[in-house]
């Protein structure tokens, strides 16, 4: 059953990815469009803008071998890291809260997850994550950074009470200036980041010992 289950979820991936090759050519669009202005998240309403599937496969690993069940998606796009995410979910017994700014977007990640079967496991919330997410209250077990960067601070900060002493937070596009700012907030006493793919993302993971210093830097907290 789950290996059934899985070749649905590969062929959905494999189809985006198909429709994904041009997103180059998208995101050239998106930049041009914010030279005059600053940039938005609809400037790149078509793009996929999504990790490879070599990041995918380690995130569905990394699932499986930890036995995460708890998992929370900031950064939906058209869905293809939330299938990679469902490929573990499954055979955990996992569930996923994804969430989207972008309603078109959200709308055909939906579909996207009836296609490949997984609907069952994946809860899609859309609109502002700093909103959509605001009332969480359970334990996150894994914690997946891929949308507006400027929100990975303030998002993390949210929602680190829900964090457990096995919690992971995988940070994507971890290269980029945004990015890099956040990363520079975390408490090296607190937690350990270990460079992934080349530095194209972030693993976070809580140190165990230390449980009583504070998880961001006290200066950033204002």
């Amino acid at each position: 059953m789950i290996s059934s289950k899985t070749e649905q979820i590969d062929t959905t991936i494999r189809a985006l990815y198909k429709h994904a090759r041009f997103d180059k050519l998208k995101i050239m669009k998106g930049l041009a469009k914010s030279m005059s202005r600053s940039m938005q998240p609809s400037d790149f309403e078509d793009a996929y803008l999504s990790i490879n599937q070599e990041q995918g496969e380690y995130l569905t690993d990394l699932i499986v071998n930890q036995k995460f069940k708890n998992i929370i998606e900031f950064g939906t796009s058209f869905g293809i890291s939330t299938l990679f995410l469902a490929r573990g979910a499954m055979k955990t017994n996992g569930k996923i809260i994804t969430t989207e700014l972008l309603a078109s977007k959200a709308e055909q990640a939906i579909l996207n997850f009836k296609k490949a079967g997984v609907s069952d496991l994946i809860e899609v919330r859309t609109g502002d994550a700093m909103e959509t997410l605001k009332k969480h209250n359970n334990p996150i077990d894994l914690l997946l950074l891929d949308g507006w960067k400027n929100l990975y601070l303030p998002l993390f900060k949210m929602l680190e009470p829900n964090f457990t002493k096995e919690t992971n937070i995988y940070v994507d596009n971890a290269d980029m200036p945004e990015s890099k700012t956040f990363l520079k907030n975390i408490n090296p006493g607190k937690y350990k980041i270990t460079s992934l793919f080349g530095g194209k993302a972030m693993l976070i993971t809580i140190k165990k010992q230390g449980a009583h210093l504070p998880l961001i830097k006290q200066s950033n907290l204002k």
